[in-house]
């Protein structure tokens, strides 16, 4: 009798752990769920902005890399017209090392920064009304690692290059794309500028084998955009003495002079006419802000050396990290007619720790947020040299669509450079030029 007292009482006792088995989570699936829950963080309000969002903000990260943690950090904002029929865009800005709030609040997004006003303390935010997201969901990412408040558990995965950065965001859409399906039939498209101009064409065409040989996933992927974008250094280049001519920057005879000896150096003479011609190309342009020829040259907007024509896109992007002294500047110390004074206001309102917690991010991760982090250059390989290649893969495709989109004062990345590889590509022309139109002018 007390033996089977005794089954029974194991019996009852085994049955109520088996409930609590299946009824309650395991230590490590409550972790996972946490987890999952801070993966993403749906935002109404924002500090510096006053009152709710007028548009649909979600962030979070992503990890693309589990053995070294490497985890990437994305701003969504849903289309303000037709989520559910709009097209989704994943942002990239140049750098590399840009945070993509530099597309949110001075490109392309919704929100800007009034450079005279603090809301409680904070950088005030203004609603663009002229935001892509009237018409389009929008992803700006960070990436690579060591991006905006993209970040790696461990030293190895801080090293990076283009093609692990193309690598990895093809894995970040996977997984955002699982988590959010909804978007899954949503027209897609890859955008960038500068520097995203080499990785933009390399991830499509990496989505777009995906989709071929079913080997990724099945997005409904329509094409790409890029403006002002890197392409190749030897159209890139090239270009830009002959834009300083073209806007006025140097005389005829001091181009003429170039052309005719900077051309092919058959001798000593030649060279060293070559390098006069340029000294004094030098002299005529050092005081001209290259990246938009219209605007101040700010002391401190603007890299401390000279503005070089001999030097490449890369070389200049070196240089402009090592002499930019943005991150410690006081907006007393900058004229409101510099772009710093914008750029610095981001500094600020991204290290508050108010804007952090809201935007859901562990401080712990990313102790300072710099808005263009050159510092990942010392672990980063450039080992995509040309895009070139990688445009004419993708539009050789059936289906794929391209943007590729100039301004026309940027003379790091002159319009003509961007013109002569698209010539090079020898497709047909099948609408001439014309003029754009926006608001009834003429815009480009």
């Amino acid at each position: 009798m007390t033996t089977r007292r005794s089954q029974l009482l194991v019996l009852v006792i085994a049955s109520k752990l088996l409930l609590l088995l299946i009824f309650l989570p395991s230590a490590s699936s409550s972790i996972f769920l946490e987890q999952q829950q801070q993966s993403n963080k749906i935002i109404t309000h924002l500090p510096g902005f006053n009152g709710p969002l007028p548009f649909q903000l979600q962030t979070g990260y992503v990890e693309v890399d589990g053995i070294n943690g490497v985890r990437l950090f994305y701003y969504f904002i849903r289309s303000e017209r037709k989520p559910e029929e709009d097209p989704v865009i994943l942002w990239l800005t140049g750098g590399p090392g840009c945070s993509a709030l530099s597309g949110l609040v001075y490109e392309i997004g919704p929100l800007s920064f009034d450079s005279h006003a603090y809301v409680d303390g904070i950088p005030k935010l203004l609603y663009r009304a002229d935001s892509w997201t009237k018409v389009s969901n929008i992803i700006f990412l960070d990436s690579p690692v060591g991006t905006g408040f993209s970040y790696s558990k461990t030293d190895q995965g801080c090293k990076s290059g283009d093609t692990t950065a193309v690598n990895q965001i093809v894995i970040f859409l996977k997984k955002w794309f699982d988590e959010h399906p909804e978007f899954m039939s949503n027209p897609l498209y890859i955008a960038g500028d500068s520097y995203s101009g080499l990785l933009v064409p390399a991830i499509t065409l990496e989505l777009a084998k995906g989709i071929e040989d079913a080997s990724g996933p099945l997005l409904n992927l329509k094409g790409y955009l890029v403006g002002n974008p890197v392409t190749d250094n030897n159209f890139d280049d090239p270009a830009k003495i002959p834009f300083a001519h073209g806007m006025g920057l140097i005389s005829d005879e001091i181009y003429q002079v170039y052309k005719e000896s900077c051309g092919v150096q058959e001798n000593s003479h030649q060279r060293d006419k070559c390098t006069n011609s340029l000294d004094v190309i030098d002299k005529c342009v050092k005081d001209i802000c290259t990246n938009h020829i219209l605007e101040p040259l700010c002391s401190f907007a603007s890299p401390r050396y000279p503005n070089n024509l001999r030097l490449n896109s890369g070389a200049r992007q070196m240089l402009q990290a090592m002499y930019t002294a943005e991150a410690g500047l006081q907006l007393s110390e900058i004229s409101t007619e510099c772009r710093t004074a914008g750029y610095t206001m981001s500094r600020i309102w991204a290290n508050n720790d108010t804007v952090r917690e809201a935007l859901g991010i562990d401080k712990r991760t990313v102790p300072s947020w710099i808005r263009c982090n050159y510092g990942i250059l010392y672990n980063y390989t450039t080992d995509i040299r040309s895009s070139v290649k990688h445009h004419l893969d993708v539009i050789s495709r059936s289906g794929y669509r391209s943007l590729v989109y100039s301004g026309d004062h940027d003379m790091i990345i002159p319009f003509i450079g961007t013109q002569a590889w698209i010539r090079s590509l020898n497709f047909s022309v099948v609408d001439e030029w014309r003029p754009w139109f926006v608001d009834a002018q003429v815009s480009g």
